[in-house]
């Protein structure tokens, strides 16, 4: 396959941008020691802004090469469903209500562990809610554990190990949690029908397999950090003013159930996103402000990633064609790491006559590799935005994310390739 200059230019953007989300931090860094020109440094330092950027160049580059018409036709064909469905999914699982909701659940479920209160609500939150995903959808579960984490731990003076271990197993559990079921993981889904992967299936190729791997790594983490979660201060109560009716937390529920439901239909769950959007008006006194800002940044994370991706198809097809299942496993899971492992596995079901055993290595590992950088999972863009700035300079060092998520990726190879 030759490719066009297009293409080729595309591919060197995409290079670049994957070179800069790794250079966010440097130059956050910057915006502190060179204040007069923090602006600028602090836009480059915002990783939810890199790949909507570079776009942006690439589109300069389309208009110029191309011409209009070539230009606006191929952002027209662009889908840009999962930029739109998380925004919409991500504020409403971020809003008060629901995050009381979740608040109660993990709780619940936490005192019934024997051990202490701050490590028993420490391993829920690190597995039953990304596990949750597989219902409410990933982005969801991201976006609550995410908040969870934020307000019980990383608002504590916590070490900045136990911020990375934690974000590092976050978004390994999240992307492997999803595989429950056959809608709710993105690289998952963009397969699951034409391969008539059904709930049954992915129970038992998947599911039992990723409960085990969440559940060992959120157990881990917790032992070797038991002695830093003891000594937190225990949970404030809620005051009486700030809890919420429960008719205001099932109709944000409802919501939330809509949303999910119609996923595939931009459409309605705009429509529905909308309502939500004047429900919290309309009863303020029981809202915190919504996470607007934070959505917006991700779907332009995501939206500039999808325009970016669809010009690597050239070089990213041809090279899963020519790998059987093992190499697949791993080079899906090192591939994802660069790349979005939703775009991924679509590349892949392109590809016709595959075995079984390549489908289900390309699946394993594309879910496997989706938490070791803040590209390489839909999800993870949102983790990203609502905990970085817990982080010394409000940035989080790629290098320190990615080693921080290498042991949880570690079980979930064992856990994929041995049980």
């Amino acid at each position: 396959m030759h490719p066009t200059t297009v293409e080729m230019i595309g591919a060197g953007l995409f290079a670049i941008a994957v070179l800069h989300t790794f250079s966010t931090k440097f130059f956050e860094h910057l915006a502190h020691t060179r204040p007069a020109h923090a602006g600028l440094w602090h836009l480059l330092g915002e990783v939810e802004a890199v790949f909507g950027f570079w776009a942006l160049v690439l589109v300069m580059f389309m208009f110029s090469i191309d011409g209009k018409a070539a230009a606006t036709t191929y952002l027209d064909t662009q889908n840009y469903t999962e930029p739109l469905f998380v925004f919409a999914i991500m504020v409403i699982a971020g809003s008060k209500p629901i995050i009381q909701v979740a608040r109660v659940g993990v709780s619940a479920i936490a005192r019934l562990l024997p051990m202490p209160a701050g490590m028993a609500y420490f391993i829920t939150t690190l597995s039953v809610v990304p596990l949750m995903g597989s219902l409410i959808t990933e982005p969801a579960a991201m976006t609550l554990a995410a908040m969870l984490l934020r307000d019980r731990y990383y608002s504590n003076p916590i070490s900045q190990r136990l911020k990375y271990a934690a974000i590092g197993t976050l978004f390994v559990n999240v992307s492997i949690g999803g595989t429950l079921t056959p809608f709710a993981a993105p690289p998952v889904l963009m397969v699951a029908a034409k391969w008539n992967w059904d709930l049954m299936y992915m129970l038992t190729h998947f599911g039992w397999k990723s409960a085990i791997a969440v559940l060992v790594n959120a157990s881990v983490l917790t032992a070797l950090f038991a002695a830093e979660l003891r000594r937190l201060p225990a949970a404030p109560a809620d005051h009486p003013a700030d809890q919420v009716p429960v008719a205001v937390m099932m109709i944000h529920m409802l919501f939330l159930g809509g949303v999910v439901l119609f996923s595939h239909h931009p459409a309605v769950f705009m429509g529905l996103f909308l309502f939500f959007l004047g429900f919290t008006q309309a009863y303020r006194r029981y809202q915190d402000p919504l996470i607007l800002r934070e959505g917006l940044m991700v779907a332009f994370f995501l939206a500039g990633l999808v325009v970016l991706g669809g010009q690597q198809k050239w070089w990213l097809q041809p090279m899963l064609a020519n790998m059987d299942a093992t190499m697949i496993y791993f080079g899906a899971t090192a591939l994802t790491a660069i790349t979005d492992n939703a775009a991924l596995t679509y590349l892949g079901s392109l590809v016709d006559g595959l075995s079984e055993s390549f489908k289900y290595a390309l699946v394993a590992g594309a879910v496997t590799g989706g938490g070791l950088t803040v590209i390489a999972n839909a999800p993870n863009p949102a983790g990203f935005s609502i905990l970085r700035g817990s982080f010394d300079e409000g940035a989080i060092n790629p290098l320190y994310l990615f080693l921080a998520a290498l042991p949880p990726t570690i079980t979930a190879i064992l856990a994929f390739q041995l049980l």
